[in-house]
This record gives C-alpha cells, sequence and structure tokens, in this order.
C-alpha cells in the first residue's frame, strides 16, 4: 500500500526561460527535504535531473526530468522543464500532468520570451500558478521593480507571500507569521494585508468576519478561499528564493506542501469521451476506489530499457498487477513493473494513487497522449488537445550509407514518438524526407541523438519551403470523360464550381446535384478526383487549401460510368476551375523574435528588411540587450543561424512561429510556375 493519499500528493512543474536556476532549484528542494545529501552542480554535471550527457555538455536541460520529495507529510512531484524556446512543446506536454505551473525568473534577467509563453500556456491550460524569482542576492538588481514588471505584466492577482531581507541573503514570511522586519522592499505588514484581501475576497463570509468584524484570520481558515484563489486565477503568488545559497528554499517547501493544490483542489482535467464532433466534456475524480484513468504525457525510448511510457493517475489505482487498456484497445497490457522517476533512477513501487506521476516499461504499443484505464467504459477518453507551436524549422535529411534508408525511418518515428513538436514528413514532388522542429538547436540535438544513439549518420540540406496553392475568384469548370475500348467503355461528365474560403477554413466539398442526374454512388468518386489536385497542387506542385467546391451538374452512362470515369472527370473539371480562378501561392509567414545587443539593433533592422521582413516593435532589457520582434518569409530565413551570429559576434539569437500565410510575389511565383512546369514535362 501506498504510505500516501491522493490528498496529500502535490504536483509541480517548474517552468521558465533557460537560466532561470529551474535546475539549480530542484537540487535545493532535494537538499532541503533530505533526498540527496548536498546539491548537485549544473557546470559539473552532477544534478539529479540534467543526466543525459548532451546536456551536461551544453549546461541546460534538454527534455523534461522528473524527481519528488516528501516534506511535512506531503509527497510533492517535481517537474523540471528546459527552457531553451526550441523545447517549448518538450515543456507544454507535462502541463496536463501537475495542476500548479510554477514559473521561474532570474531576478537579473527579468521578463524573458519562455516567461511569457510559459505563463500563457499554463493559463490556457486552467492551471493554478505561482512565480519565484530567483537568484535575489545577485548584484545590482532591483527586485521591487521587477516585481511591478511583474504585476504590469501578468495582473495585478501577482502578490509577494514572502519579502527578501539583507540583501537576499534571507526571505521574510508574509502569510503564515507576519512578524518579521527588515524586508528589503515593502513591508511584511503591508504585503500580509494585501494577500489576505485579495483571498477573502473569493469568499464572502470569511470577507465579513474579516472587514466588519475586524478579526484576524488563521491560515486554516484561508486554505479553502486560497485555493478557491488559485483555481480562479485570482491570486497568483511571488516566492522569492536563491536556490545557490538556500534563502527562501525551505519557505518555499512550506509554501508548496501548505498552500498549493492537491489532485482534489485543482482544476479538473479536461477530459472528453466519444470522437470527432461528438466529443463531451466528462468528470473524471480523483477518487481511489473508482476505475484507474491515467493519461501518458512523456515516452522515452531507450536502447537499454526499452520504451518508457509515463503518466500521471487521474482516477483509481494502479498496482503492480493491474491489465491496463490504451485507449480503446480491445487487449489490455500487464503491469509487470511500476516505476516513480528520480531523474534516470527508476525505483519499483507496488502501487500508484491518484495524482501520482508513475512509469512503465516496455509496452510497444504505449504512446503520448494515450489514456490508460481498466475498464471499457473509459474507452474513448480523451485529454483536451494541447496547444503546441507549429514547428517550422526545416532539414531534408538522407542516410549516408545505402542500406539504412528503413534505419532512419525506425530512429525516425521513435524520436517523433518523443517530442510533440518534432515531425517527420515527405515531400513527394521533391522527393525528399523532411524533419522539422522548432529551431537549430533542436534539431541539432535530434541529429546527435540519430547518430550517437540510433547509429544512423545523415547528410542534411535545406529543405523545400511548405508553399500552398489556392484561389482567388469563383469560377467554373467541366470535362466529359469518354473512353471506348472495345468492350465496356469508361462514361463520366462532371460540371462543378469553386469558391475561395477563409484563410485557414481548409477545404469543403458541397453535392448540389439533383434529379438524379448523377448517382449517389458516384459523387465519393468526384470527390476523390477533386481531393488528388488538392494533394498534388495545380499551378507548381504544392497542396490546395482554403477551397469550396460544388459539384451540380452532370451526366452518367447506365452501362459505361465507373468509379474512374467520374473520379478523372472530376479531377480535371476541377483543374479547369481552378486555372479560371486566379489561383495564387502562398508563402507562410513567421513571427521572430530576435535577442541581442542594442549595437547590433541597426544592422539586424537592415538584414531583416532585406529578407522581405519588417519590424513589429524593439524592447530594451537589462544589461544593454534588446528585443526584436518582427514579421518575415519562411522562405528568406535559410542560413539565418549563420548570419545572426556574424551580425551580432556570436551573441544573438531567435526564435520563430507560424503568424499566417500570404500570397508570394508574381515573380517568385512564377519561377516556381516554370519550374514545375519543366518538371512535368
Amino acid at each position: 500500500m501506498s504510505d500516501y493519499n491522493a490528498e496529500d500528493v502535490r504536483n509541480i512543474a517548474l517552468v521558465g526561460h533557460a537560466g532561470s536556476g529551474k535546475t539549480t532549484l530542484v537540487e535545493a528542494l532535494l537538499a532541503a527535504t533530505g533526498v540527496i545529501s548536498t546539491p548537485g552542480s549544473v557546470t559539473k554535471g552532477t544534478t539529479v535531473c540534467d543526466f543525459d550527457p548532451m546536456e551536461k555538455e551544453l549546461l541546460h536541460s534538454l527534455d523534461a526530468s522528473i524527481t519528488s520529495f516528501d516534506a511535512h507529510d506531503k509527497h510533492v512531484n517535481l517537474i523540471d522543464t528546459p527552457g531553451y524556446p526550441d523545447f517549448l512543446g518538450r515543456s507544454i506536454s507535462i502541463l496536463p500532468a501537475v495542476e500548479t505551473a510554477a514559473i521561474v525568473i532570474n531576478a537579473q534577467s527579468g521578463i524573458e520570451p519562455m516567461t511569457l509563453r510559459m505563463m500563457k500556456a499554463a493559463d490556457n491550460r486552467n492551471l493554478c500558478r505561482m512565480i519565484i524569482v530567483n537568484q535575489i542576492d545577485a548584484p545590482e538588481i532591483d527586485l521591487a521593480e521587477l516585481t511591478e514588471q511583474i504585476r504590469e505584466t501578468f495582473g495585478a492577482e501577482c502578490l509577494p507571500i514572502n519579502l527578501p531581507a539583507e540583501g537576499g541573503k534571507r526571505v521574510i514570511d508574509c502569510f503564515f507569521q507576519p512578524s518579521g522586519e527588515g524586508a528589503d522592499f515593502s513591508s511584511v505588514a503591508e504585503t500580509h494585508s494585501r494577500i489576505i484581501d485579495q483571498v477573502v475576497e473569493v469568499d464572502e463570509a470569511l470577507m465579513e468576519i474579516y472587514l466588519e468584524q475586524g478579526q484576524e484570520l488563521k491560515p486554516e481558515q484561508l486554505h479553502d478561499p486560497f485555493e478557491a484563489a488559485l483555481r480562479e486565477a485570482h491570486l497568483i503568488p511571488i516566492c522569492y528564493v536563491s536556490a545557490a545559497t538556500g534563502a527562501g528554499v525551505n519557505e518555499l517547501v512550506e509554501i508548496i506542501t501548505r498552500l498549493m493544490p492537491n489532485p482534489s483542489e485543482g482544476n479538473p482535467p479536461p477530459f472528453l469521451k466519444g470522437e470527432g464532433a461528438d466529443m463531451s466534456p466528462v468528470t473524471v475524480d480523483p477518487d481511489p476506489g473508482k476505475h484507474a484513468i491515467a493519461h501518458v504525457f512523456k515516452i522515452i525510448n531507450d536502447p537499454f530499457r526499452g520504451k518508457l511510457g509515463i503518466f500521471r493517475i487521474h482516477q483509481g489505482r494502479i498496482t503492480a498487477q493491474s491489465q491496463l487498456y490504451i485507449g480503446d484497445a480491445r487487449k489490455p497490457f500487464k503491469v509487470n513493473h511500476l516505476y516513480r522517476l528520480h531523474g534516470a533512477e527508476q525505483i519499483e513501487v507496488p502501487e500508484g494513487v491518484p495524482g501520482d506521476i508513475l512509469a512503465v516499461s516496455r509496452v510497444d504499443e504505449i504512446h503520448f497522449d494515450a489514456v490508460l484505464h481498466d475498464s471499457h467504459e473509459e474507452d474513448h477518453f480523451h485529454l483536451s488537445s494541447l496547444e503546441c507551436p507549429v514547428p517550422l524549422f526545416g532539414l531534408a535529411i538522407h542516410p549516408t550509407k545505402r542500406g539504412d534508408e528503413q534505419k532512419l525511418t525506425d530512429a525516425l518515428h521513435k524520436l517523433e514518438s518523443e517530442d510533440p513538436c518534432f515531425h517527420v514528413e515527405h515531400n513527394a514532388t521533391a522527393n525528399e524526407t523532411v524533419m522539422r522542429g522548432l529551431g537549430e538547436l533542436h534539431l541539432r540535438v535530434l541529429l546527435r541523438r540519430l547518430s550517437e544513439q540510433y547509429h544512423v549518420e545523415v547528410e542534411t540540406h535545406p529543405p523545400s519551403i511548405p508553399y500552398r496553392e489556392t484561389i482567388t475568384a469563383p469560377a467554373e469548370g467541366h470535362h466529359r470523360h469518354k473512353k471506348q475500348t472495345g468492350g465496356a467503355g469508361q462514361f463520366g461528365e462532371v460540371y462543378l464550381r469553386v469558391e475561395p474560403m477563409e484563410r485557414g477554413a481548409g477545404f469543403e466539398f458541397v453535392d448540389a446535384v439533383v434529379g438524379g442526374v448523377i448517382p449517389n454512388n458516384f459523387i465519393p468518386s468526384i470527390e476523390k478526383g477533386v481531393r488528388q489536385v488538392l494533394e498534388e497542387g495545380a499551378i507548381a506542385g504544392f497542396p490546395m487549401h482554403d477551397i469550396r467546391v460544388t459539384v451540380y451538374d452532370g451526366k452518367f452512362h447506365p452501362v459505361d460510368s465507373k468509379d474512374i470515369a467520374f473520379s478523372t472527370a472530376g479531377r480535371k473539371a476541377f483543374i479547369e476551375a481552378v486555372e479560371k480562378a486566379r489561383p495564387v501561392l502562398l508563402e507562410p509567414i513567421v513571427k521572430i523574435r530576435i535577442t541581442a545587443q542594442g549595437t547590433a539593433m541597426g544592422d539586424l533592422a537592415g538584414d531583416l528588411s532585406s529578407r522581405r521582413g519588417r519590424i513589429n516593435g524593439s524592447d530594451s532589457k537589462s544589461r544593454g540587450r534588446i528585443v526584436i520582434e518582427g514579421e518575415v518569409p519562411l522562405a528568406e530565413l535559410n542560413g539565418y543561424d549563420a548570419r545572426l551570429k556574424a551580425l551580432t559576434g556570436g551573441e544573438g539569437t531567435y526564435s520563430i512561429e507560424l503568424s499566417h500565410y500570404d500570397t508570394v510575389p508574381a515573380n517568385i511565383q512564377k519561377q516556381l510556375a516554370d519550374a514545375y512546369q519543366r518538371a512535368e514535362d
């Protein structure tokens, strides 16, 4: 039996920008609670969470890592996440496993890009949030100003729950026993009053006691309204620590164990039941006596230990002898071994309760985002989809050695199964396999894994740009397909019209045939012919989007009409209509965010302009840095990483995300169309 229950569990994800000190903070928490004797060092490669050789080499987390500690009769699961924008998907993907996202901010660097993105992602997931300001003893920092910046950026509901003192050498509690003095800014009494005022606003009865009767409230009275304020995002507490010295770490442990929500106190996980348009919300209860339901939020393919599926239990118990179904599978698998993770270490445990984060190994069918359950009553359960960024950085790859094609395919599929923001696609037109990720570092790390873990050497080159085709005007098309071969012939005649739809609307096929001029059984064949052109393109060989096709008339022959005849007629009628509908090519436009020293501003602006880009704004940061935000066609970013390093002396970094698709200039469209026509000829 487990020595704790679901009410004793706390699940915390440490998220934030690279360099904010998340991994060092995990070490401090583990040391403070007796899990390890002394904190490890990122620079020495001795931390619990950064155990991968590449993480030790780069001195940064590259993937999410899980550990836990026990304190104050509570069991706390910690997830340390990477802070590079290139690994944003790996940070977002763990959010369904926790009730609380702890956004860690470097007191010297302030609010950085990943701070903003992870705060937004946690808000979208309806998680309780807290902010941890780290490195409060660093020189030349203004914590009062940083605190105001946090409140201006994220809202007035962000309030300190403790305060730094003696230049960040210690921290004063402002909630449980607000009697200290000597805070570096503000006062304990004022901070205590502000956070109590914020909490009681969600409980009218308690507010009356506090305001009208003037009674001092005890922490026990505030527990339930505090949880409600966290759930409603009416309160986001700010804590101050120095992970390097340990200042504020014990206070942070107390806040986590006494104030952060357990599985029944956080917002319920957004489970759905059904498929497609029939999906509807369903309640999952953290009751250990009900059917077991768990969600797989991380996959690791280990060459020695096989596939490892890491999951969060949301309902029921799972034991080392449980029989679990994966999704709507008919056949269960047996849990032979159940593990709790401590960095790279797997600790076997007999069972898990709601809220536990555990793992099973060597189950080939398990996959990312799978729902595990022990009863067919929970078939077709899903968690609502994550909003992960679109992977835009691409490299076309092929194996160096002939005969390694299948080996490369298998390795890419394993890497793809682990990372929600790594996609592999095959461009049939260019006959190339393309791996896409969130940045140059993202792909570089994956290429090293191909070489070192899967022993596949590859060659790379820039991929084709994922252009799209669409139309800008309505038009009509007609084709009669008639073929006589001596026996039964082929006959099908189709009239259709095409109309442009809004960007991002996709494709719509409308059957407006009346009077039986085309039998219903041939309509899917016409759609099949149309979809063939959608996939292959009509003007330059790129997929077509945002088009409505309406079939409204035609003819058939009772003997000669066949599926292939109407498929051919539909395809050629569609091509004719597209040619009349002023077709255009669309190219992906990306939002670009460049961070560099302010002295490089002029060079960066000029270079971006030469790439058909534009600057939307800039923002000055600490230590002379500047952040430039703009938009640029993805096609113009080939080789930009090297150019950025040349312009900034190797110090500049950038990240991109898809903004929208826009029409390519006429000269580029002509070049692409001519090249496609030559290839067809």
